[in-house]
């Protein structure tokens, strides 16, 4: 059995990497979180709100990035209500693998937690089942402080992660 040729092994990935990008870009538009009443805005940001741009692997192969997963800014009023959010997640895709046949695991759509006005980043939505889980990265200060509210060791949130430029909009409260 031979080998494939460099250039279709790339335009497979290429393609695969586009599809990726489009469906995760579909599981952010499908979160179903703005019709929690907590909840103020939301926007994608990160590598999945940007057009793919093409990386050059270790070998140097020029191949577009492969996005791992989807990150969501989402600004609440207060943190009590985390559950709601944890199933609105889970049931938007699993309306999305239902309707359209894209499975996005619930793992793969990151739900950073912002306070309204001054953007301060509060956390993560946990996907554990309970809280806390028992877990070494539940041993990490402040994580549980609110039900779900996920920390994570030595994370710096940069808030020019969200300057206008870098984020799709998807909802902001009327």
């Amino acid at each position: 059995m031979g080998r494939r040729p460099l250039s279709a092994w790339i335009e497979e990935q290429e393609w695969y990497a586009r599809l990726k990008h489009e469906n995760f870009r579909r599981a952010a538009v499908a979160t179903a979180f703005a019709s929690l009443p907590e909840v103020g805005a939301i926007c994608l940001f990160g590598s999945v709100a940007r057009p793919l741009e093409t990386w050059v692997t270790r070998r140097g192969w020029e191949v577009l990035h492969n996005c791992k997963d989807v990150d969501l800014a989402v600004w609440v009023d207060h943190t009590d209500n985390l559950e709601s959010l944890k199933k609105a997640r889970i049931r938007a895709l699993a309306t999305l693998l239902a309707d359209h046949s894209i499975g996005v695991a619930h793992h793969q759509v990151d739900v950073f937690l912002l306070e309204p006005g001054s953007n301060r980043y509060l956390g993560r939505l946990c996907g554990f089942g309970t809280c806390p889980k028992g877990k070494r990265e539940c041993r990490v200060e402040g994580c549980g402080r609110s039900r779900l509210l996920k920390q994570h060791e030595d994370f710096v949130f940069y808030a020019d992660a969200l300057d206008e430029d870098k984020v799709v909009r998807l909802y902001v409260r009327p």
